[in-house]
């Protein structure tokens, strides 16, 4: 020890010495206490019920995956504030059903070649337990994408197929269409996530033994077949020359000539088409049906727009509790994906009431699921596949409208060009000030009315024709066995390995 370590050490030593002395001289110490509020009392009681949680560890009998499309944790806060004003709440101490789970983790969502990624390689991640190139479904790394003759030697099996040959019951569920990227890739295998129907398959595709996606949920040859299917997409299942039951303007896409909706009924007695909403409801579980609903041409309505549906569309509640209430009739147990597809599309179009509405409805379905099943026996994880560029800004006041004008304190905030901004925007969209014919001198602004409303669309930076994805972290809420395996920041595909580990099947299982 050097003599100038040594007198630092003495100095210091002389130091708190004279600070005990000090201490003692003015006396007993008097104890601090606190008054508490409603946060700090809440904060202690959260404190005690995450103390008393224990890890379950049993075997689950059931999955249910839960994904909304692009709901990224700015998402999540702006729906949970949504939902509670929804309620006549100030909205920033609510909670969305999930976010009362026990167990999370943030999930990073790249994949094996793209920073910020897309729907079919991060889903792909999570049912397959493999991390694969953007635009592929259920297909390894290996292949490139497109290249179909590569894609058929490096298929990765699915939750789902796995499932299905462990006699487990199965079902995909969608506001988007059937075969649009996440919900395919519980059971298809392609190259491009673009190949929805025979008619998008290029040439020599089939020949060289490749199949599209639509086909591949028919010809399912796991088990007995994917039980229990929901969601829009019904030109993709029908032939050219079939007129849409709903849409008299509309025909199928098929050229192979096959009605894929004939197809399923005719499996068996005990399968079943159903496109509207009367047809849903007429669903009888005890008569354990094997049912395919196609309820849009392309996508569902969302949400905002769903009671003005001419055919009428069940919510995606609904359907959650429909397909629980058909596959919990297998004794050996189930496994469900539940997707809300559509809060993607309404950032895409930089439209963030129809996002919040969808994702309100999304945090429905889950609360739906848990009540319906046993929390001891039944994992459920709530995710995402990837996150948007909403942005939440501006200081606001607590309680503020959430889709308003920013205000404090009863006045509006300005920018620095005079006027008033909202609260939530985009880094890129159609909502840019700089979109060729826009004088940013002259930005647009509505009033508060106006920029609330179910239409609008909330201001972005740079100028797309369709707002972007974000490579953000998205997070995981778990519930049930083996959800206390979730912690941390983890890769995606790690999703998948949990769910066969709770379900004690093998991750490898061709």
């Amino acid at each position: 020890m050097t003599m100038k370590t040594l007198s630092a050490l003495l100095l210091m030593s002389a130091g708190l010495a004279a600070c005990a002395s000090a201490s003692l001289d003015a006396g007993p110490a008097r104890a601090v206490t606190q008054t508490g509020d409603a946060w700090f009392d809440g904060a202690q009681a959260t404190l005690a019920q995450r103390k008393g949680v224990t890890h379950n560890t049993s075997k689950a009998k059931n999955v249910i995956l839960f994904v909304a499309d692009g709901m990224d944790p700015t998402t999540v806060a702006a729906a949970r504030i949504y939902d509670g004003q929804s309620r006549g709440e100030e909205g920033e101490e609510n909670l969305l059903s999930f976010e009362r789970f026990p167990h999370l983790a943030m999930s990073k969502t790249y994949t094996t070649d793209t920073q910020v990624p897309d729907s079919a390689g991060t889903m792909t991640a999570m049912t397959t337990g493999y991390k694969t190139r953007s635009g592929m479904i259920s297909v390894k790394k290996e292949s490139p994408r497109g290249d179909c003759e590569a894609s058929l030697a490096a298929h990765a099996p699915t939750f789902i197929e796995i499932a299905e040959q462990a006699g487990l019951a199965t079902g995909v569920i969608s506001t988007a269409r059937l075969t649009h990227a996440t919900p395919a890739a519980t059971y298809a295998h392609v190259p491009d996530r673009d190949w929805e129907s025979d008619a998008a398959l290029p040439e020599g595709a089939y020949e060289a033994g490749c199949r599209d996606i639509a086909s591949q949920l028919i010809d399912f040859p796991y088990g007995d077949g994917v039980d229990f299917a929901m969601g829009g997409g019904r030109t993709n299942f029908l032939p050219v020359d079939a007129q849409d039951p709903e849409d008299q303007e509309r025909k199928g896409w098929r050229k192979d000539g096959r009605n894929l909706t004939a197809e399923w009924v005719a499996k068996s007695d005990k399968h079943t088409f159903v496109w509207n909403k009367a047809q849903f409801d007429a669903i009888d579980p005890a008569a354990d049906p094997r049912v395919l609903g196609l309820f849009e041409g392309s996508h569902l309505e969302y949400e905002a727009d769903r009671e003005n549906d001419a055919g009428g569309e069940p919510s995606l509640e609904e359907m959650t509790r429909k397909a629980i209430d058909v596959l919990s009739r297998n004794d050996e147990g189930f496994v469900l994906m539940v997707e809300a597809g559509r809060v993607d599309h309404a950032h895409h179009g930089g439209n963030a009431a129809r996002a919040l509405m969808d994702a309100q409805e999304y945090a429905q379905a889950v609360a739906a699921a848990y009540e319906m099943t046993d929390p001891q026996d039944t994992l459920i994880i709530v995710t995402a596949d990837h996150g948007h560029t909403l942005t939440f800004a501006g200081y606001p006041a607590k309680g503020n409208n959430i889709l308003g004008l920013v205000k404090y304190a009863g006045e509006m905030t300005m920018a620095e060009d005079g006027k008033p901004y909202p609260t939530l925007g985009y880094a890129n969209g159609p909502g840019s000030v700089y979109h060729e014919g826009v004088d940013h001198a002259e930005r647009p602004i509505g009033d508060e009315a106006t920029v609330s409303g179910v239409d609008y669309q909330q201001p972005s930076l740079v100028p797309t024709g369709s707002e972007t994805h974000g490579g953000q972290d998205v997070t995981i809420y778990a519930s049930g066995p083996d959800a206390w395996l979730f912690s941390g920041v983890v890769e995606q595909n790690y999703i998948f390995h949990v769910m066969m580990d709770a379900l004690r099947l093998d991750p490898q299982a061709e």
